[in-house]
């Protein structure tokens, strides 16, 4: 097991807080409307839905929109989304992919391709930089749960592979195929987690200063904004005096 990592700036950013959030509770209803359409609505046996419905719940989404986005999957008229996932550059060739759902696929690659373009980026072919990311399962709970070696050994019992510990909190990592069942054993051992989902870990990482950093800044929330995009990551490191400046 690793000890802490600077992953907190790779992927913890804050941002224009109230229209950000509308926007999260949009993208996180549109994947619990998905899940449950695939599978089961009953969240308890729809392990895709039951991760989307926990993932909402840690950014404080309603109950009723909660409730509401499942019932959405029951309707006939739901729309069919399909998942894309696009892959290119930022400055200093930062490497990052965008996750969407979308129901036109022409609208959303050409919006993509055009955030990329206007932001000092270049989208590129599928694969050509998701080698160096993983997949993986990723359990946050925050450091009030207890010290690094108790949730260690919660870690290791619940079948994870790996946890970062730091005065922030604990990142727990496991393979994107046991997320559901992880998540499940350790709630049950340390209580409800402050975010469980599958993200995208870069295996390398790319430093920049804070021109770079601001140039970045711009390109993932532009496309960060358009609504067909569920996530965004990318494989930037600062240093703190940076992300302190930005």
């Amino acid at each position: 097991m690793a000890g802490h990592s600077k992953w907190a700036n790779i992927q913890h950013r804050k941002g224009r807080q109230d229209a950000a959030r509308s926007k999260l509770f949009s993208k996180l209803s549109k994947e619990i409307t998905v899940a449950a359409k695939m599978g089961d609505p009953d969240p308890e046996k729809n392990p895709r839905l039951r991760l989307a419905v926990k993932e909402a719940k840690s950014n404080s989404v309603p109950k009723d929109v909660i409730d509401r986005a499942i019932k959405k999957s029951q309707g006939g008229d739901s729309e069919d989304y399909e998942e894309i996932r696009y892959e290119g550059y930022g400055p200093n060739g930062v490497a990052i992919i965008v996750e969407a759902m979308t129901d036109n696929r022409n609208r959303t690659a050409s919006n993509v391709r055009s955030t990329f373009s206007k932001n000092g980026g270049n989208l590129g072919e599928t694969g050509s930089v998701a080698f160096m990311f993983e997949r993986k399962g990723e359990v946050i709970y925050p450091a009030s749960v207890g010290d690094a070696e108790t949730v260690l050994m919660a870690a290791i019992e619940a079948g994870a592979e790996d946890v970062e510990s730091s005065e922030e909190g604990h990142v727990i990592w496991c393979a994107d195929t046991d997320l559901n069942d992880v998540a499940t054993a350790l709630e049950a051992e340390l209580g409800e987690s402050e975010s469980t989902k599958l993200v995208w870990k870069p295996t390398t990482t790319t430093e920049l200063d804070l021109d770079a950093m601001q140039t970045l800044m711009k390109l993932l929330d532009a496309l960060e904004d358009d609504d067909d995009v569920q996530r965004v990551t990318s494989n930037f490191e600062a240093s703190d005096e940076v992300m302190a400046q930005l």
